[in-house]
């Protein structure tokens, strides 16, 4: 949401900056620019960019102007979701996990936190590091180091988005000029006509430079970074799990297992230990 705030702020000051200086809004509607620049860019990224990359840029856009997913409530949930997990296992056995990792849209444990639910990809990143710890057959250090390198995967994938909407951004400006040189060239064919007439096809060449730096750096580029932002907490929410996972694959109980993937949480949005505590045994005298 704040990133659909500011971009609103953004167009509101140059139209607004503009007006107050004496301009008409009506000027800077010129078709033919907005076809050339529009078009140009959006051509130019569906020929460099594969189609999985195009599918991300479009939902990670959808969640940066939504507004943050990773809320210290999410955290203060998936420690509460582990903390279940973790004392099932430790009363039941291990196997008392394998219905809730197979199955979690099913698990009536999973079901208890939808918000962690919703997020597909870590819920199940969360079942096969679980699954391996049912097994029991990879020691915790090798564990550890494949969730490592799975998260490692994963952030490389999601930085594609970026990497296409920031070179989206970069070219803009680029892609400004030429629109701006095609009204120059329209510009020199009416020279000789009416002075007025002149003006306004150098009026209108302006605009594609305008318009081209405007969605470069006031649109395209703000996006990019906000969405690099959203995958960094979204790698932290996965550093956050792994922690867990792999405190309880060493021994510990499943509270210190939860102080691991606590202490893996942003400083901002990470619960204090007070908190996580009172939630854990309100929640087990709740199930009690």
């Amino acid at each position: 949401m704040i990133a659909l705030i500011g971009l609103v702020i953004v167009l509101v000051s140059v139209l607004g900056g503009f007006t107050l200086a004496g301009g008409h809004v009506a000027a800077l509607l010129v078709p033919a620019e907005y076809l050339i620049i529009c078009g140009v860019a959006v051509g130019t990224t569906l020929a460099a960019t594969p189609r999985n990359t195009l599918v991300a840029i479009f939902s990670k856009s959808t969640q940066v102007l939504g507004g943050n997913r990773f809320t210290p409530q999410l955290y203060l949930d998936g420690l509460k979701l582990l903390y279940e997990l973790f004392q099932l296992a430790r009363r039941d056995g291990l196997v008392a996990l394998e219905s809730h990792i197979e199955e979690p849209e099913k698990s009536a444990v999973f079901l208890r936190y939808p918000a962690v639910l919703a997020h597909h990809h870590s819920v199940d990143f969360l079942c096969d590091s679980l699954r391996l710890v049912l097994l029991g057959s990879v020691p915790p250090h090798d564990l550890e180091a494949l969730m490592a390198d799975e998260i490692e995967v994963h952030h490389e994938n999601e930085a594609k988005s970026v990497g296409a909407l920031t070179k989206t951004a970069d070219a803009l400006p680029g892609i400004g000029i030429v629109a701006a040189v095609l009204g120059i060239v329209v510009t020199m064919a009416a020279i000789g006509g009416d002075i007025g007439e002149i003006g306004r096809h150098v009026a209108s060449a302006l605009v594609g430079t305008f318009l081209g730096i405007l969605l470069s750096y006031g649109f395209v580029a703000p996006i990019a970074s906000s969405i690099e932002n959203l995958n960094a907490a979204e790698v932290r929410y996965y550093h956050f799990l792994k922690e867990g996972v792999i405190a309880f694959a060493k021994g510990f109980t499943p509270i210190v297992a939860l102080e691991f993937a606590r202490r893996a949480i942003y400083a901002e949005d990470r619960p204090t230990f007070e908190a996580m505590e009172t939630a854990c045994k309100s929640m087990r005298k709740e199930r009690a």
